[in-house]
């Protein structure tokens, strides 16, 4: 969400970048809408004025009259009246403005779709296998670490197991990456995934991508036996929760920039992704994932550099593990309306023969804050809105099939990565069973 003056300010500017980022929006309408509600402000406030002064000259009893008693009840019925019309019009208002996109950096590629993003960097040799090379179904099936065929039976469509090392090696990486959040200095959290519409309209996950989000049929009882009647979610990331944990609240400076980390559960039903990836871990409906956030001061510079140095930890954890990568600067028409500024860190995968999306790095400006009404206070005592960023340490199954691929040998097993090792009992290797 940006705010009404900017938005009237910048039209041009912004008709650009709605059009750049494939939306559409009734600016004119907006506009209109927010002529009206300021005008219901006004009527109702200068109502409450004449109200306050009837209900202090019904005080006095020498002044207390019928009149005054009719003009005081005359006065409350039209302000309820224009209550009612306020409400219905901010209804509306709100519906257009949190569909209003973010602004773009500079530097963001202009294009449709994924096509038109811009390598910006490129880390790591593509191994040479003299070997014919599994996928990472394969690999999995051969070495009993993996089961598609009775996760489909459990789960459905998209379901899967991991077992033996391969449940191990997922634990491992988010022990890794979880200590290493620490040791950079971010607060670790395990977050709710069970969640509220407000926190997923905050973070911007609604409206935009609410088919992707899984609504629970079910949201319970209250100790009285009366059914929960609001709706809850299942999280697709811990950002949402991680966000919305500072909702409603005013931070002080000097406590910014505040660095969060969050491992959960994700959940995403991938209806925009119908007859994509159907086959392995690429794209499934549950995984795991930690997350990073950064609620910061009101800074386009200072929050562009702490966007490179959360694509710097993304790089970092990638080298750890020794696994080629690019950069990509994604461009309008696949960054979503509220991204400012948006990298993508896509890992090879030989048995795809290219480079996919691992993890991705996000800057947001104001555009959350306003959302979820999460400001600060500088030193001069001023109120601003923060500014957010969020960034993939590691999503897990996905990484496990640059892994698999990348570290498999002639004779059917996997090398498991010297960063790992600690986390499963040093072992070097997993070979198929005996």
């Amino acid at each position: 969400m940006l705010d009404i003056n900017f938005i009237k300010e910048n039209l041009k500017t912004l008709a650009k970048v709605t059009k750049d980022k494939g939306l559409k929006i009734d600016y004119k309408q907006l506009l209109k809408l927010d002529d009206k509600r300021r005008n219901l402000i006004q009527e109702i406030d200068e109502l409450r004025q004449k109200r306050n002064a009837n209900a202090d000259l019904l005080k006095d009893p020498e002044k207390r009259s019928a009149k005054l008693i009719a003009e005081g009840k005359s006065l409350k019925d039209k302000i309820t009246a224009l209550e009612s019309d306020y409400n219905k019009v901010l209804v509306e208002y709100t519906e257009i403005m949190i569909l209003v996109p973010n602004v773009i950096s500079k530097d963001t590629p202009i294009g449709k779709d994924d096509k038109d993003n811009k390598e910006i960097a490129k880390w790591g040799e593509i191994p040479k296998f003299k070997f014919k090379i599994k996928d990472h179904l394969q690999l999995g099936k051969d070495l009993d670490i993996l089961d598609i065929d009775r996760g489909v039976k459990v789960s459905g469509f998209r379901g899967y197991y991991l077992k033996n090392e391969g449940a191990q090696m997922q634990i491992a990486l988010l022990q890794y990456a979880f200590n290493k959040m620490i040791a950079k200095g971010f607060v670790p959290f395990i977050t709710p995934t069970l969640i509220k519409q407000e926190a997923l309209i905050g973070s911007g996950h609604f409206p935009f991508g609410k088919e992707e989000v899984y609504q629970i049929g079910n949201p319970g009882k209250l100790d009285s036996g009366e059914e929960i009647k609001e709706p809850l979610y299942l999280a697709g990331t811990s950002e949402p929760s991680l966000l919305a944990f500072h909702a409603n609240e005013t931070l002080k400076e000097e406590d910014l920039p505040l660095k969060y980390c969050g491992s959960s559960t994700c959940y995403r039903s991938e209806i925009g992704s119908y007859g994509k990836d159907t086959k392995g871990l690429y794209r499934v409906h549950e995984f795991m994932k930690i997350e990073q956030v950064i609620i910061c001061q009101a800074d386009i510079a200072n929050g562009l550099k702490l966007l490179e140095e959360l694509r710097g930890i993304a790089e970092e954890v990638l080298q750890d593990l020794k696994l080629p990568y690019h950069v990509i600067a994604v461009c309008t028409g696949d960054m979503g309306a509220g991204k400012y500024k948006m990298y993508d860190l896509e890992t090879w995968m030989p048995s795809r023969n290219a480079y996919s999306e691992t993890h991705s790095d996000s800057f947001l400006t104001d555009w959350q804050a306003r959302r979820l009404n999460l400001k600060y206070k500088t030193k001069d005592g001023e109120t601003k809105y923060a500014f957010t960023l969020n960034n993939t340490v590691i999503a897990s199954p996905r990484i496990l099939i640059a892994l698999w691929e990348n570290y498999q040998n002639a004779d059917g097993s996997i090398t498991i990565p010297e960063i790992l090792r600690p986390y499963l009992g040093n072992q070097e290797k997993i070979s198929p069973k005996k």
